[in-house]
C-alpha cells in the first residue's frame, strides 16, 4: 500500500509551541477558514477553562498514566480492553488539552456584558426568527465555551455569526447553511 502525503501539509510550517497552530497550518489541516482568530470569553468562562486546562495537564495526565500502567500489568496488550480504553481516554484528554491551549492563547476577556450598543456584538443574547417562523430563538453570540443549559450559542466564526456581527434589531440577513441558504431576522438584542 502506497502512502501519499498531502503536498499542502508537507509545506506547512509546524507550530513552535505545543498546541500553537499557525493560520496557514489550520487551513492546510482542514480547519474552517472562518474560525475566529480571537476568542471572546467572559472572565468566568476564562477562569473555568484555565482551571480545566491546569487540572488536565497535572492531575489528569497523572491519573491516565496510572490507568495505562495498571492495564499494562494485566498482560497481553492486544486483547486487553482496559489498556485500549485507557489509551482512548488519553487521546480524548490530549485533544481537549490542545483545544483549550489554542483557545486560551488568543483570548479577549469581555470585562462585563456589553452595553451601550444596539448591534450584535460578542457576549450579547440575540433573538432570531428563521424564515417564516413566528417563534424567535434566543442565542448567545459568542464562544461555545460560554454555553448555558437554557440557551443556544452562535459562534462569531460560523456562517450565521459572520453575517450577524454588527446587525441591529429589524435587520434581515441570509447565510449559507449545509442544507442551503437560510434567512434570519433579528428581533431582539439583550446586553
Amino acid at each position: 500500500m502506497a502512502i501519499t502525503m498531502n503536498p499542502v501539509l508537507m509545506n506547512a510550517s509546524l507550530p513552535t509551541a505545543p498546541g500553537a497552530l499557525s493560520t496557514d497550518f489550520r487551513r492546510a489541516a482542514g480547519y474552517a477558514p472562518g474560525m475566529a482568530d480571537e476568542h471572546h470569553l467572559s472572565q468566568v468562562a476564562h477562569d473555568r477553562l484555565l482551571a480545566e486546562l491546569t487540572d488536565l495537564t497535572t492531575r489528569g495526565r497523572i491519573d491516565i498514566a496510572r490507568k495505562i500502567e495498571v492495564a499494562r500489568e494485566m498482560g497481553d496488550l492486544s486483547e486487553n480492553g482496559d489498556y485500549h480504553a485507557a489509551k482512548e481516554e488519553k487521546g480524548k484528554m490530549e485533544g481537549r488539552i490542545m483545544h483549550l491551549e489554542r483557545l486560551l492563547e488568543n483570548v479577549a476577556i469581555l470585562e462585563s456584558a456589553p452595553t451601550g450598543s444596539d448591534t450584535v456584538v460578542p457576549g450579547c443574547i440575540v433573538s432570531l426568527v428563521y424564515g417564516d417562523d413566528d417563534e424567535p430563538e434566543r442565542m448567545l453570540f459568542g464562544s461555545i465555551e460560554e454555553r448555558h443549559d437554557d440557551i443556544g450559542v452562535v459562534s462569531p466564526g460560523s456562517p450565521l455569526g459572520e453575517v450577524l456581527l454588527g446587525c441591529a434589531v429589524g435587520d434581515e440577513v441570509s447565510f449559507e447553511a449545509p442544507g442551503g441558504e437560510l434567512t434570519v431576522r433579528v428581533t431582539g438584542i439583550e446586553h
